[in-house]
């Protein structure tokens, strides 16, 4: 599971880092909030976990930004700022979660934990199975196999949303090249080897391929 981390003080930063590691998350961190911003589109990150208080952007307005882009990842705020209104802040701009300063290692485990549960896996109603060991969930946009998130790229993401939302009928490259690079001239070479990967990283069998049609979700269930 990939996780942002946003902290300025850089040995608290390092601490909360090293700890989560030992978890086996895999931790991309930040000390500047425009950074940490540009990062989230680059990577598919499964939650943020941000100081409020940072240079450039801050917490507060990274997921502002987030929320008014219809963006759910689901966020944690770590900071000193204990009062109720700032209490009240973080969690009307959107966030799952807001721990106070100092916090104990397993403190944020456990909140980690929580909010993973609570935004991945209590969502049965918006998952659709695909197979006996593949499912997708259309609220998180993510698919898992046998409940553990699939780690793909944001664009083999895309291209998973894109198929599944046309699940019933096949995605031709002419409609992949526009939803998802925007161009008419993306090559097709290019957009098979996108296929490939998503196929060595998760079944073979997922994407079925029809010479003159394109690519669709191959459904068993």
């Amino acid at each position: 599971m990939n996780i942002l981390l946003l902290e300025d003080d850089f040995d608290y930063k390092n601490s909360i880092k090293e700890y989560l590691q030992t978890l086996g998350y895999a931790i991309d961190d930040f000390e500047n909030g425009n950074d940490a911003y540009d990062a989230i589109y680059e990577k598919n990150y499964h939650l943020l976990i941000l100081d409020i208080r940072v240079p450039g952007l801050s917490g507060y307005e990274i997921v502002k930004n987030l929320r008014a882009e219809n963006n759910n990842i689901p966020v944690i705020f770590i900071t000193s700022l204990t009062d109720i209104n700032n209490l009240s802040m973080g969690y009307e701009l959107g966030c799952n979660d807001y721990i106070k300063k100092p916090f104990s290692p397993k403190e944020l485990k456990y909140r980690i934990e929580q909010v993973i549960k609570s935004f991945y896996f209590t969502l049965s109603e918006n998952r659709i199975k695909l197979n006996d060991d593949f499912f997708y969930d259309t609220s998180s946009r993510q698919l898992y196999k046998n409940e553990e998130i699939m780690n793909l790229t944001k664009k083999e993401q895309e291209i998973i949303f894109l198929l599944i939302s046309n699940k019933n009928c096949f995605v031709s490259i002419e409609q992949l090249r526009c939803d998802i690079w925007n161009e008419k001239y993306m090559n097709e070479a290019d957009i098979r080897v996108f296929i490939k990967n998503i196929r060595d990283k998760t079944s073979k069998e997922l994407i079925e391929t029809k010479r003159g049609l394109g690519y669709k979700i191959a459904r068993t269930n």
